[in-house]
């Protein structure tokens, strides 16, 4: 019973209140054998789902949000204990859905039920996956992914035409991606499978509820879906963990704060400790082993353990045999033990949403408050976890953009359809415009879509490779190869890692994977941290990278692109806010008022909507720092752009530097007037050229190929390369350029450089500020706002554990200059 009482399934106490009519009594027993009652807005789900109405619940943390989600269901199994699938539940995260799963089984079993509960993930043996097509069970648990694979079989007609309910869990963590593209198609899909389905949607920290109603709603009508609000919860126990010494001027890591958490790990019965990165997950793991002298039991959870490492730290702690898990959002959304009583962020937080989703995950009643404990890793950070504190503490949430759908999604589902049967082109339009993301796509576009997925395009249609369907003479499209349909379910997906290589040890015990790019720095007699654990490279053999326990010290930790989180335009807004209001101040750190307000005397401070460039020289170099606070994409693509720009102009630009904060430019010139680097057409004309000849746009490439299955990462019994996926995708990219321009997937590629890799929208609005609210001071020295940028120069890639010593001494000494009067 534990793990129900805090798992998010919680009801009331019993008051005296009448139980509802909708629940039957195989239910209301079960209820009050407990002292339990169901919450207002878990009788209002029933409500809905009796209306035939569909439904978002935005409920806090502990709120009882899942049991909400599948009392309907359990209520319909009690009265009509039928055959079939009849409850399709949709997590972001294979361990959510292993979760519940478990948690799941437990009131069956309580109450007697005789209903089928199963998961089915990218973990779940062939084997099982294949009768789970035969003979579904009644409640299957997935995630968006296998969804699709499932409806790529011809068998799926029959498999979801018993199916009444989708329940969509942490909606808010994927709905405005590709996931959530793929997921809205699946939707609409099962929507014509089952006319008759209702959908849910569930979350805890969602902005605009209407924005999700209308993602969530056939046709974007949000008419059809009711809006149940949740009770309001406990306030959170949050509070900014100082160092015993000062706050770091630079660095991200928090190590600085060690012996800290080993004292509150000793305080509580379990803590999590979440990191914004794999990187900093497996240094802090290490950090607390060296500090471990209690011997707590200490385990590490991310996304590039094997299954049998997070499955085995998951059972650990469900269990309570750990007292701290580091981890990184692989456990953000919906995992949940019920002894946590601490969570501690390491870094800064990055946004208000997923901080009070990181804090729901520590004592998960909504009626008590959850503790949780912020650890800035420097003085920006500082200000950026007082920024999420106060919006945590306003109940403000950070608002969420919503973009038409992409066409590599579309392409592979139109492609798993395809496996399905034969469809026919106008029908298949029409059941795709009822998802909110497609409802624009017009049929000369789609036909685009069926062209590429049938030939790969104009350039590409004398190749055999690429001629996956063929037209019947009724018009209806199908497969052109069986064999099309084998390849497709082993390659379709949506998220693109970095190519990837297994460690194992000679024995086959697999620990996980790192990215081909930090293997290949790696030589037979190194030694790495990996898995919380000290490995010694043995060989490194095809896609395999043998290992052993090591006996010498570890010097490396596996690095992993794509991993930065950005910081939310809420959250910047709130940092610029605090620059300016003077008052506010005398809550920070003596040191952190005093940064400030030597920033403000020997420079200025940045009013809202103004941006504050500085220039001073430094070192022999001229230096130019602006603080935009637009996240380090924007920032970073910006500094791209000046450079090539101040190139041109023969200013002599060196290097750039960018954080999520501020971009620093130096040179061996100085810039005297900064306005013309920034003014607007930069974005029309050397923007342009420098995504085109980067590797920005080959990259956005590579993954709109590998997504729309143009490009296959496996064949059966093999496995591509990262170099033999790059090698194809560049050549089939040059081509494209040079014969069709107009490409499908050249666009698609310009849409994902444009808002994933460079934030365009961010970076404009920047510009526009800088149009009419430049403020430029020039000074004759470093200025202390600019002190953590430039610490970071030539660091900024590695600049989490390994290298903050050196960073806290360099900083120090720019220190010393920049905070003398």
């Amino acid at each position: 019973m534990r793990n129900w009482r805090h798992r998010g399934w919680n009801a009331g106490k019993l008051s005296g209140i009448k139980p509802s009519v909708h629940l039957p009594p195989t239910i209301l027993d079960w209820f009050a054998e407990r002292g339990w009652q169901p919450r207002r807005h878990q009788l209002e789900m029933l409500d809905a789902a009796g209306e035939g109405r569909h439904a978002l619940l935005v409920a806090a943390t502990g709120a009882g949000k899942t049991l909400a989600g599948f009392l309907p269901s359990l209520s319909d199994l009690i009265a009509d204990p039928s055959d079939g699938l009849h409850t399709l539940y949709i997590s972001p995260l294979k361990a959510l859905a292993t979760d519940v799963r478990r948690n799941l089984l437990t009131p069956v079993a309580e109450m007697g039920l005789p209903i089928r509960v199963e998961a089915r993930t990218g973990d779940t043996p062939s084997n099982r996956k294949a009768q789970q097509r035969v003979r579904p069970p009644h409640i299957l648990l997935t995630t968006p992914e296998s969804l699709s694979l499932l409806l790529s079989h011809e068998d799926s007609v029959h498999m979801f035409a018993t199916l009444k309910r989708v329940i969509v869990d942490e909606v808010h963590a994927f709905a405005n991606g590709k996931r959530g593209d793929l997921l809205s198609l699946s939707l609409a899909r099962l929507q014509t499978l089952a006319p008759d389905l209702q959908r849910v949607a569930l979350s805890a920290t969602v902005a605009d509820p209407d924005d999700y109603r209308a993602w969530l709603a056939p046709n974007g009508d949000i008419d059809q879906v009711r809006l149940v609000e949740g009770e309001a919860a406990a306030e959170p126990d949050l509070t900014i963990l100082l160092p015993e010494g000062r706050v770091p001027w630079a660095g991200h890591s928090g190590q600085h704060a060690i012996p800290q958490l080993i004292e509150e790990i000793g305080r509580n019965k379990i803590t999590l400790i979440f990191c914004n990165t794999r990187f900093l997950a497996e240094f802090i793991f290490q950090k607390l082993w060296d500090a471990n002298e209690p011997k707590y039991a200490i385990g590490i959870h991310h996304g590039s353990l094997s299954v049998e490492a997070r499955r085995k730290v998951e059972g650990a702690m469900a269990e309570g045999k750990l007292r701290a898990l580091v981890c990184t959002a692989s456990l953000d959304l919906g995992v949940d033990w019920g002894n946590v009583d601490c969570v501690i962020q390491m870094g800064a937080p990055k946004g208000s949403s997923r901080l009070l989703q990181r804090i729901g995950r520590s004592n998960h009643r909504m009626d008590e408050p959850s503790k949780a404990i912020l650890v800035p890793g420097n003085r920006f950070e500082y200000l950026e976890a007082q920024a999420a504190y106060d919006a945590v503490t306003e109940g403000v949430r950070d608002g969420e953009t919503f973009s038409p759908g992409s066409y590599d999604v579309l392409a592979q589902h139109v492609m798993g359809l395809a496996c399905a049967g034969p469809f026919d082109e106008a029908e298949l339009l029409a059941e795709l415009q009822s998802a909110l993301p497609y409802s624009a796509l017009d049929a000369a576009t789609f036909a685009r879509v069926i062209a590429f997925v049938a030939t790969g395009g104009y350039a590409l249609k004398a190749y055999d490779r690429f001629k996956k369907l063929v037209k019947d003479p009724d018009g209806r499209w199908r497969l052109a190869h069986p064999q099309f349909a084998a390849q497709h379910r082993l390659n379709a997906g949506i998220i693109v890692d970095a190519p990837m290589l297994e460690v194992r040890f000679r024995n086959g015990r697999k620990l996980g994977k790192v990215e081909e790019s930090f293997a290949a720095t790696l030589s037979p007699g190194n030694c790495f941290t990996f898995a919380g654990m000290a490995l010694e490279v043995e060989s490194i053999k095809d896609l395999d990278l043998i290992v052993r326990a090591a006996t010498k010290p570890a010097t490396n930790i596996p690095s992993y692109m794509g991993a930065r989180l950005p910081l939310t335009t809420h959250l910047a807004g709130r940092v610029r806010q605090m620059l300016t209001d003077r008052p506010g101040w005398a809550r920070f750190p003596d040191e952190v008022r005093e940064w400030l307000e030597m920033q403000a005397y020997r420079s200025q401070m940045p009013k809202a909507g103004q941006l504050l460039v500085e220039t001073f020289p430094h070192d022999k170099r001229h230096y130019m720092v602006t603080y935009p606070f637009e996240g380090w994409n924007a920032h970073q693509s910006l500094g791209m752009l000046i450079t090539r720009r101040m190139e041109s102009r023969g200013l002599m630009p060196m290097g750039f530097v960018a954080s999520d904060y501020a971009l620093g430019v130096w040179s061996l010139k100085p810039i005297t007037d900064p306005h013309t680097l920034f003014s607007a057409d930069i974005l029309a004309d050397e923007f342009v050229d420098w995504v085109e000849t980067s590797y920005m746009l080959k990259r956005a490439f590579r993954e709109v190929a590998v997504i729309s299955g143009l490009v296959e990462r496996q064949h059966p019994g093999k496995r591509k390369t990262g170099r033999q996926v790059t090698f194809s995708t560049d050549l089939i990219y040059d081509v494209l350029r040079k014969y069709e321009p107009d490409h499908l997937l050249l666009e698609a590629a310009w849409a994902d450089a444009r808002t994933r890799l460079t934030d365009v929208g961010r970076l404009g609005d920047l510009l526009d500020r800088a149009a009419d609210t430049m403020l430029h001071v020039d000074l004759e020295r470093v200025s202390p706002l600019a002190v953590p940028l430039l610490v970071m120069i030539g660091r900024e890639s590695v600049a989490q554990g390994s290298v903050d010593d050196a960073l806290l001494m360099e900083a120090e000494s720019l220190a010393g200059i920049a905070m003398t009067p």
